[in-house]
């Protein structure tokens, strides 16, 4: 079994960057749909059983898409998010006086 799982995580290693970016984006609308179908006028055990499939979809997505990035990937994610920031959320350093004479 574990052969199994191992040969699965290789798979998905072999995937790009972009592909890993859109696995991880599908497990937005997953999380929404296993919720959002809480305010259904339907009965508890089907509400129960569509929010463990879109739940568990959430998490397969989530997980899939992880692993698809790898470590890299996701230094290379965090890195695009911190240089995305707005400008009054970053440090602002003023620049150091000098004069003309250099005193």
């Amino acid at each position: 079994m574990k052969k199994f799982f191992q040969k699965i995580k290789e798979q998905l290693a072999k995937l790009s960057f972009r592909t890993g970016v859109i696995v991880l984006l599908l497990c937005i609308p997953c999380y929404i749909f296993s919720f959002a179908q809480m305010a259904l006028d339907i009965d508890a055990s089907t509400k129960g059983v569509l929010w463990v499939v879109f739940f568990g979809l959430a998490k397969t997505f989530q997980y899939g898409g992880i692993t698809i990035l790898g470590v890299e990937g996701v230094k290379r994610l965090k890195a695009k998010f911190k240089k995305n920031k707005p400008a009054e959320e970053t440090e602002h350093v003023e620049p150091a006086e000098t004069t003309i004479d250099g005193e």
